[in-house]
């Protein structure tokens, strides 16, 4: 890491894998009705665009910083919903055992595995950026860390 938060990832139609699934849950966090499958297809692209242009923004369908800035929500322990799914398919991406089951699962529950989990990474993280907090609160900073794939191997 070069001692800064690397920058949102642009995503849009024909994107699959990473971070689309977290892209998928935070949509529906936000009431659009789409299926969380990992793949930016038509109806994923229908759900951004629609977004966006409620939040004022360009609604060209592509998912860049200021559409990730605007979509993320903060969620710590005792959020539950699919806010908190995103954050644990964040974890479940970064689980390199191949079992599913170690880390959080995507419950949508935001209880002690989780807070570890946010709290690892947050520690991980401010080894390199000071100005990161351990705190447990997925905010716009944790968020945008988790989306750009840092710490991931």
């Amino acid at each position: 890491m070069s001692g800064s938060i690397s920058p949102w990832p642009v995503v849009k139609t024909g994107s699959s894998e990473h971070p689309i699934k977290t892209l998928q849950f935070l949509l529906r966090a936000r009431g659009h009705s789409v299926v969380v499958d990992g793949v930016f297809g038509p109806k994923t692209e229908a759900a951004v665009q629609a977004f966006q242009a409620r939040q004022g923004l360009t609604a060209d369908g592509i998912v860049g910083p200021r559409t990730w800035s605007a979509l993320v929500l903060e969620v710590k322990d005792g959020s539950q919903g699919d806010a908190v799914r995103g954050v644990q398919e964040e974890f479940q991406f970064r689980n390199l055992s191949g079992d599913p089951s170690n880390g959080p699962q995507v419950d949508g529950i935001f209880g002690p595995v989780t807070n570890a989990a946010v709290r690892g990474f947050q520690q991980a993280l401010s080894l390199d950026i000071p100005s990161v907090k351990v705190d447990g609160i997925v905010g716009p900073v944790t968020w945008q860390a988790l989306v750009s794939s840092m710490l991931s191997f």
